[in-house]
């Protein structure tokens, strides 16, 4: 098939005003401002600058698995890539199997590949299989020593130099996190004293559709200081982590987005900047960016034209949406049919390198888009290469190591090196894999620190280079901008920008302003307070919430020079709490609940009222609405669920506890309790007849026991009739869960009914 060039035509996307950002600074980079203590750090998954590329010199051109240029070799596999920081190796992995398995986080020594410690997670509430967990890398920072990771379940965890907590953030109980679906899961960024993460998230208020969004902490103490919704309705999630550059004073984050698109957003306050609509599915590919053009790609169907992928170059001092009728002399060209992706690019000089899914090498003219060669390394492709002393290294899912010399004409191979017999075998699993290969596949990229080569294949982590470790670079450093003075406010930032609280506490806030560019001007004392669906005192940057109403949730609004910022709060009691619906009005839906607006409704039939889940279809049928307090535990839900049945069809509802669920599903006629319903060895089930139209009681209860494990047991029976002595369905979890909100999950084509929920502190 031909290539195609599209030059100034654009895809299309929503129209927008189009306004100018001030032009671009001649000394622009992705390296985050004065934080590597050493530039021979690889803190990031992509390296310092986030780019792929290592400044060192003098690495080795070959080696061999029987000893030659191998440092160490670890018996310790996963799919992630390493980072390397002030001596130590960081990984994500998974530990334990089947009902023990969990994510990893693991120090090694550069040096010697010795474990110095590992934190474990548990995984719960997902659809992501065992093998695809911890695919994102962790992120440290020099400046503290601490390392973050991100889970498959989107809990999001800080970790001491001595792999201690210091604190942790369930996206999916206190945000409304879909999933990662099929684990593809972003690594953390570090910028300043934010680290930012993003996943695919149903919230309430104005967040209460589903979107990809972003999501910035303090790095500190995991305070939520902004979330950013760049994009629109999402096809699927994605692992595009953020690059990160400055344009004229503006610190601006590129990535791509599981709707389709590539957005920019101003790095403090989470602003979106541009947004490029291209794919017809989530972008994963990372972005590069040199010299103000920002160079993104993507494998997929083009929304607009019949080829697959799509490579552009975006001008980096564009505003509001690009296509045709907006910004359309910001993209410089766009060229389509190189299926470019999942790997992230590199870019050295005029060079853009970029492997497919197929495992080919391309390199392209940047300036114009031109194919210049063409290089297989395999079949199978996932491993971003990395370019370090005028050498790529990457490693394929075939289970070959490669170091490559590129050059504008050509690609040479220097070294190639199979990490175990190829012995291919055909694998199904309840996720649809198929064709999965059994040898040894490298699925991360590598890291380059000290003069060594690190990478991690599905077996074992490898160190390549030389016993002696190479002088540490110098860091690099760029000047943090701050607004001048007499700066206008044009954003009003409150933090922590979401709260959860009890009737009656006081949430003490800090309000920052910030000029046009994103730079702070100072923290505000003297900010004018209103609120929005609240009850209760907001002034002098405090707000404590009416103790004579239990549930709540609405806005908090600080006014600064006429600029508003805002806040979310959620009113939540301690147990017991119940909802009969009965102080609802017909349509309306529970505003503290999480993911739930235009999708469930308050009826009533017959002088009753309840709760119902619309129909739905698609990837979007599957739902956890959660309504509980995230740090809850040793406690009882309890709800009346009923299903429509239509065309020999009918739904599947069940509560949430402490991040296990009892489900009563209507096609199968079983109930389930799991808390990882893809791994077998935490899914039990018993049969259960329920007929549609007919109102069945639920009950969970979940206890944390003496020995440290969790007991979790549930039961069903016809809401008419009287409670059964027994559970029908009881299990120990061994690593069992500690705490988690409570919440409702339904998965349905027809409509699905709750009612008369209530939840108890165990006796």
């Amino acid at each position: 098939m031909k290539r195609v060039l599209l030059s100034s035509l654009l895809l299309t996307g929503l129209a927008a005003l189009l306004v100018g950002l001030p032009q671009l600074s001649e000394t622009s980079s992705a390296q985050s401002p004065a934080r590597a203590k050493s530039g021979s750090d690889w803190a990031d998954w992509r390296g310092p600058a986030r780019d792929g590329i290592s400044l060192e010199k003098g690495l080795p051109e070959k080696w061999s698995t029987a000893g030659e240029n191998l440092l160490w070799k670890a018996p310790i596999g996963g799919r992630s890539a390493p980072i390397v920081m002030n001596g130590r190796l960081f990984v994500f992995n998974s530990g334990g199997e089947g009902e023990t398995l969990q994510e990893r986080v693991m120090s090694l020594d550069a040096e010697t590949g010795k474990v110095l410690w590992e934190y474990k997670f548990n995984v719960f509430s997902t659809d992501v299989p065992p093998r695809r967990v911890a695919w994102s890398s962790p992120t440290g920072d020099p400046t503290t020593g601490n390392v973050y990771a991100f889970g498959a379940c989107n809990e999001f965890v800080a970790l001491s130099w001595e792999g201690k907590l210091l604190w942790s953030r369930s996206l999916t109980d206190e945000f409304g996190s879909w999933t990662t679906h099929g684990g593809r899961t972003v690594s953390p960024i570090i910028e300043g004293d934010l680290v930012i993460v993003s996943t695919v998230t149903d919230g309430f208020a104005d967040l209460n559709q589903r979107r990809h969004r972003y999501y910035a902490f303090d790095k500190n103490t995991g305070v939520t200081v902004w979330v950013s919704t760049p994009g629109g309705r999402p096809y699927d999630t994605t692992y595009s982590t953020p690059v990160v550059t400055t344009v004229d004073g503006t610190r601006v984050m590129v990535a791509g987005g599981g709707d389709g698109s590539v957005c920019a957003m101003k790095v403090n306050t989470g602003e979106p900047v541009w947004n490029y609509p291209m794919s017809k599915r989530g972008v994963n590919p990372g972005v590069v960016v040199k010299n103000g053009i920002a160079y993104v790609s993507h494998q997929e169907e083009n929304i607009d034209v019949n080829e697959m992928g799509h490579l552009a170059a975006i001008d980096l001092t564009a505003k509001g949406p690009i296509n045709k009728t907006s910004n359309a002399d910001k993209v410089k060209y766009a060229i389509t049919n190189f299926q470019l992706g999942p790997a992230s690019p590199i870019i050295d000089g005029n060079l853009l390198y970029f492997v497919d899914a197929g495992a080919n090498l391309f390199a392209f003219d940047a300036t114009t888009g031109k194919r210049l060669w063409e290089q297989n390394l395999g079949t199978i492709q996932k491993a971003s290469p990395i370019l370090a002393d005028g050498k790529i290294y990457v490693g394929t899912e075939n289970g070959v190591f490669y170091i490559l010399k590129p050059t504008p004409t050509g690609c040479q191979i220097l070294d190639k090196d199979e990490l175990e017999p190829l012995n291919k075998v055909d694998i199904k699993t309840e996720a649809g894999d198929e064709a999965i290969s059994s040898n040894e596949q490298v699925i991360g990229g590598a890291a380059v620190s000290r003069g060594r080569i690190y990478f991690v294949s599905t077996k074992h982590i490898y160190a390549i280079g030389k016993k002696k470790a190479a002088s540490a670079l110098p860091p690099v450093v760029e000047k943090k901008d701050i607004a001048p003075s007499g700066a206008a406010v044009a954003h009003v930032q409150v933090i922590p920008v979401d709260a959860v609280l009890k009737p009656g506490e006081t949430l003490k806030l800090k309000v920052n302003s910030f000029d046009a560019q994103g730079r702070l001007i100072r923290e505000e004392i003297g900010a004018t307070w209103a609120t929005e669906n609240l009850r209760g005192i907001a002034a002098s940057n405090t707000f404590a919430p009416a103790a004579n109403i239990p549930i709540q949730a609405g806005l908090l609004k600080a006014t600064v020079g006429g600029v508003t910022g805002i806040a979310r709060v959620r009113v939540i009691s301690s147990l017991p709490t119940e909802e009969n619906f009965e102080g609802f009005k017909v349509d309306e839906s529970p505003a503290s609940w999480l993911n739930v607006a235009n999708r469930y409704v308050v009826r009533e039939a017959e002088g009753n009222k309840f709760l119902v889940k619309k129909a739905e279809q698609g990837i979007f049928k599957r739902s956890r609405s959660m309504f509980g307090r995230a740090t809850e535990s040793n406690y009882t839900i309890q709800a009346d669920v009923s299903a429509v049945e239509k065309r020999r069809q009918m739904g599947d509802a069940g509560v949430v506890g402490q991040r296990y669920e009892l489900v009563l599903f209507g096609n199968n006629q079983r109930l389930e309790l799991r808390s990882w319903q893809i791994e077998p060895k935490r899914t039990f089930s018993t049969p259960f007849a329920w007929k549609p139209n007919t109102w069945v009681r639920l009950k969970l209860e979940v206890q944390t026991l003496d020995s440290g494990k969790t007991r979790a047991r549930g039961k069903a029976w016809l809401a008419t009739e009287a409670e059964p002595d027994k559970w029908m369905i009881e299990w120990i979890d061994p690593i069992g869960n500690k705490y988690g909100g409570a919440g409702v999950f339904t998965d349905n084509a027809n409509e699905v009914m709750f009612d008369n929920i209530k939840v108890m502190a165990n006796k």
